[in-house]
């Protein structure tokens, strides 16, 4: 059996960023083109071929739809292809999360998919974009990957796109944490060790790519917010609100019941929280409010996934938190 051959395809972010001394911290992303860095992965001894493309170069805070549609475009037809057993994409860390969610519930998983980037930029001192990459080949050659959904490595950790969330601006090693669930596995350069079987029996994409992103704006509760506030983010046709809530997804009393009134009127509701490791469940006054609850989806994964269920054209509430449920 011959070597793995990976796709990789970079999008830029820190991983790919220079700051042009080693001591300094501001830096500029999306600087090394995807040739010049699989150039330098090559210095290693992997038991695995590589062949790159690049899709953006730029830092991940302006990674949209459009970087997503090519994303998704390309990794669909790697996945696809003989000629690929997996792939990797090199993605800034500020929306990483979001990215890998979406390409999870989007893409057809038969092959592994792995997200990977770097908390310090290629020069910097103690960088450590080169050994999440090695990591990340290592992650996505293993046939063992497969069947656990697209994946983000960072800190020696493989998170599910599920779990996976930014936790820290600084700092390498716990700068993501998966949530609920941990880490899926553990990964150096030497070794992988999965923790548990592969879940996802189906190999076919759960849905279908947005041929356009629906309007959904993410309210972020604090004390004093007003009504107001939450009506001047629906005044472009929003088709859903995702509100990032105090506590267990709680909001003041007049803008709940500015909302409860526009999701009478179709308006889909999501109570998030605002908390790191938020649990939202449902409450009594949802059913009577037509809300649905995050569950342990933050706003942000929250928001990917009401935008992919309403280009879908899932819009019944109940439905909508049955996948809320099981994302």
């Amino acid at each position: 059996m011959g070597r793995p051959k990976l796709l990789v395809l970079g999008t830029g972010g820190t991983i790919a960023g220079v700051a042009g001394d080693a001591m300094r911290h501001d830096y500029r992303p999306g600087q090394i083109g995807i040739e010049d860095w699989l150039a330098d992965a090559g210095k290693f001894a992997l038991d695995v071929d590589f062949a790159g493309e690049q899709i953006a170069n730029i830092g991940s805070e302006d990674i949209g739809p459009t970087v997503w549609a090519k994303l998704h475009a390309r990794l669909e037809s790697a996945v696809e292809d003989p000629a690929y057993d997996g792939a990797i994409v090199t993605h800034g860390t500020d929306t990483a999360e979001e990215t890998a969610f979406l390409l999870d519930l989007t893409l057809p998983l038969a092959k592994p998919v792995v997200l990977v980037g770097a908390m310090r930029p290629a020069d910097a001192v103690g960088s450590d974009g080169m050994r999440n990459f090695v990591n990340a080949a290592r992650v996505a050659s293993d046939p063992e990957a497969a069947g656990r959904g697209v994946l983000l490595v960072m800190g020696d950790r493989v998170l599910a796109a599920r779990d996976a969330r930014k936790v820290r601006t600084r700092g390498t090693d716990d700068a993501f944490r998966g949530f609920p669930r941990g880490a899926v596995g553990i990964v150096t350069p030497a070794s992988l060790e999965w923790f548990g079987k592969p879940w996802r029996e189906e190999a076919a994409a759960r849905f279908v790519f947005p041929g356009a992103f629906p309007h959904v704006p993410i309210l972020y509760a604090a004390g004093g917010i007003d009504a107001a506030q939450a009506d001047a983010l629906l005044a472009s046709d929003a088709r859903g609100i995702v509100v990032a809530g105090v506590g267990e997804g709680n909001m003041p009393d007049p803008v709940r019941r500015l909302l409860a009134a526009r999701a009478r009127d179709g308006l889909i509701v999501v109570r998030a929280s605002r908390v790191d490791e938020g649990l939202v469940d449902r409450e009594p006054e949802d059913d009577a409010n037509r809300f649905v609850a995050a569950r342990a989806l933050n706003p942000q994964k929250a928001r990917t996934l009401l935008m992919v269920l309403l280009a879908n054209g899932v819009t019944d509430p109940a439905r909508i938190q049955g996948v809320f449920d099981n994302p």
